[in-house]
Formats: C-alpha cells, sequence, structure tokens
C-alpha cells in the first residue's frame, strides 16, 4: 500500500536522532520497547527517525562520537555521545514492524568528531549513502516497513545540509533556486533508479517556499512541511536564537501572555496557513504530510513553562489539517517523546488527536 492508498493518514511522531542518542541507561529512550509500546497506547502507528546514513555509509559498525545538538533543546543528548549505527538502526525498525508501526527515514546529519557528513559533495554522494543504508534495510527484510525516505532534514538549511550551504556563510542559497532543486531532483532521482517502489522527498521548513505557488520538485512524491505557528506569523519577532536560555526566557514572560491574549488571533492564523498548504497541495497535485507541528519550534519541561496553550494550539492545528483531506502523515506536535514529560503523559490528549488523524480522510 502506498501513502496515497491509504483511507487515512499516518499519525507520526518525531523521534528524530533522540531514538538511538538518548537510547542509554536512565535516558528517555533507554527502553525501545517500553517507549514503542507506550506509542502505540496513545494511538500513533509512525515514527520518523534519523537513520544517519552518512555514518551507515562510512562504518556501519564502528562507533562515533557525537557532540549536542542543541544548547538547550532536549532533542539528541544533552552531552557528547557515543553512538554505533548498525545493527541498531535495523534492531529499532524490526520492533516496529512487530508492533506495524511505520518508520519515516530522515537524516538531520548530525555532526560528528570526524565531521563525516562533509565527505557529501553533490547529489550522487548523498544518494550513495542513501543507496549504502537502504541496502542494509533492505538484506535484513525490512524495506516493508519504510514509509518514506526524506533525504535530508529542512534542505538546505545549514545545521542539517552544511555540505550544501556552509554554516556561518553570508551567502545562503535558498531552497527554490535552481541549485537547490537540481540537488533535490537528482539525488532522489539516483536512488529511486536502485529502489523504485519507495516514497521519496526532501523535508522543508515554513512551507514551500512563501509565498505558496512554486511548483515541487519533479522528483518528490509528497512534501513534508514543518509548520507552526511561530514560522508562520508574527507571533515571535525573531530577534534571539531559537536555541538560546533567552528563548525560554521570552517564552516563560511574553509567550504564553502574548497567546492567551490574543488567542483567538493566533488560531485564526494557524488556521489560514494551514488552509494555504492544502489548497496549494491540491493545486500541485503533490500529498502533504507534517512531521513537526504546530505552536512553537522549540519547548521544554522546564518548571517555569506551562504545556496548556502549547497543547491547545497543536490540537487546533491537527483536528484543521486531518479535515482537508490532503494530508497523508499528521505529527500532532514536535514534542511527542518521552523525553517532554509535560505532553508525552498526557495520555488522554494522545489518544484524542490520534483517533481525529487515523479517522480522517484522505483525498489526494
Amino acid at each position: 500500500m502506498t501513502l496515497t492508498d491509504r483511507e487515512s493518514p499516518y499519525a507520526i511522531a518525531m523521534w528524530d536522532f533522540s531514538w538511538l542518542e538518548r537510547h542509554r541507561e536512565g535516558d528517555a529512550y533507554a527502553d525501545w520497547d517500553q517507549v514503542l509500546d507506550e506509542l502505540t497506547a496513545r494511538g500513533y502507528d509512525a515514527v520518523r527517525i534519523d537513520a544517519y546514513p552518512h555514518l551507515v555509509s562510512m562504518d556501519p559498525f564502528g562507533g562515533w562520537t557525537i557532540p549536542p545538538a542543541f544548547e538547550t533543546a532536549a532533542w539528541g543528548a544533552p552531552t557528547t555521545c557515543q553512538v554505533t549505527v548498525i545493527p541498531a538502526l535495523l534492531e529499532f525498525i524490526e520492533k516496529c514492524a512487530e508492533r506495524n508501526v511505520a518508520v519515516a527515514l530522515s537524516s538531520w546529519f548530525r555532526a560528528d568528531t570526524t565531521n563525516a557528513r562533509m565527505d557529501i559533495q553533490q547529489p550522487a554522494d548523498l544518494a550513495s549513502v542513501w543507496i549504502d543504508t537502504l541496502d542494509r534495510i533492505a538484506d535484513a527484510g525490512l524495506l516493508e516497513t519504510i514509509a518514506w525516505v526524506d533525504l535530508c532534514n529542512e534542505f538546505p538549511l545549514p545545521d542539517w545540509a552544511p555540505f550544501f550551504n556552509r554554516p556561518g556563510d553570508p551567502h545562503v542559497t535558498h531552497r527554490r533556486s535552481s541549485a537547490a532543486r537540481r540537488w533535490i531532483d537528482k539525488s532522489i532521482a539516483a536512488v529511486r533508479e536502485l529502489y523504485p517502489n519507495q516514497i521519496y522527498c526532501v523535508s522543508e521548513t515554513a512551507g514551500p517556499g512563501k509565498p505558496w505557488g512554486r511548483a515541487p520538485e519533479s522528483e518528490m512524491d509528497l512534501v513534508d512541511t514543518h509548520l507552526w505557528l511561530m514560522n508562520t506569523s508574527d507571533f515571535f519577532d525573531w530577534s534571539h536564537d531559537i536555541d538560546s536560555a533567552e528563548h525560554y526566557d521570552w517564552l516563560a514572560d511574553d509567550g504564553q501572555e502574548r497567546y492567551v491574549e490574543y488567542a483567538e488571533r493566533w488560531q485564526a492564523r494557524l488556521r489560514s496557513e494551514i488552509e494555504s498548504a492544502a489548497m496549494w497541495s491540491r493545486n500541485a497535485g503533490v500529498p502533504l504530510a507534517t512531521t513537526e507541528s504546530w505552536a512553537v519550534i522549540h519547548y521544554d519541561d522546564r518548571a517555569e513553562l506551562e504545556w496548556d496553550w502549547i497543547k491547545e494550539l497543536c490540537a487546533i492545528g491537527t483536528k484543521h489539517a486531518a479535515k482537508t483531506g490532503r494530508w497523508v502523515a499528521l505529527s500532532t506536535s514536535n514534542f511527542c517523546g518521552p523525553q517532554f514529560r509535560g505532553m508525552w503523559d498526557d495520555v488522554r490528549w494522545h489518544r484524542e488527536l490520534t483517533s481525529v488523524i487515523r479517522n480522517a480522510p484522505v483525498d489526494t
């Protein structure tokens, strides 16, 4: 069954690189059986994870030293960690298969101490690391568990695609440029040549260009667009780094108050952006997925931060997107993981929204 053959969307959780980097004693993903059982108990039937394709390609059984991805956010290990990708990746996918949980593969191209990701120099290299990774999954008989392959998270942001846009370079080549579009199409085409039955995309943030209107890249089977109120409105003024202590101070001191004071305005703005995405998808003839959503981009379980307003916005976004019929996979938020206890522990909230998703139409 392909994505567009489904009668309802996947209810998907983003477990990024945390599934492996926090797979340590006492950490949130220490016991994969436990957290996957918790995932299905909340009604989810898919996860999106980092497959570390560049590390699989270079040395699948080697030990890699990986510094933290963020100073303050709770994705990935909070301190430098050691990972070995194979056989961990295959073991995790197999556990998902046992529970009928589909796996969307992606990569944030995590930096390690050797900076192996910079060996990617051209689209053929990006394709090659994914072919090597899919070879491993195919050999293990697990390809049917793969929902789709996202060749690069939020391409071409420098944090995740430094081989295309160098971090710190004042000149950034944007997603809608001909160079970026060539990378997307050539890399997908090369992987598809060897694995023609998979679904492919290269995910993006803030929609497929502003304003909505450009044609999708020809090789994309779906658009995984990461859409929040925070990056589609003037809710946040972007005057400071979203991975800084200052950002969390703003969320605690001003963010919730700003939302509550003008709640109807922000809810209407979020619905409007979802409608625009759905209309674009309908006109372009390409289905949507959203695996990171709907309120703010970063949040945490600090004592000064409350989850109620985040959950309210995320519920509004999930329900509105589900009604459109244009989404083949929907997340309830980008905090749907066991490291975010304030959201994860509200089982009733998750079950209500995953029920909405799994009873929604797919009209693509």
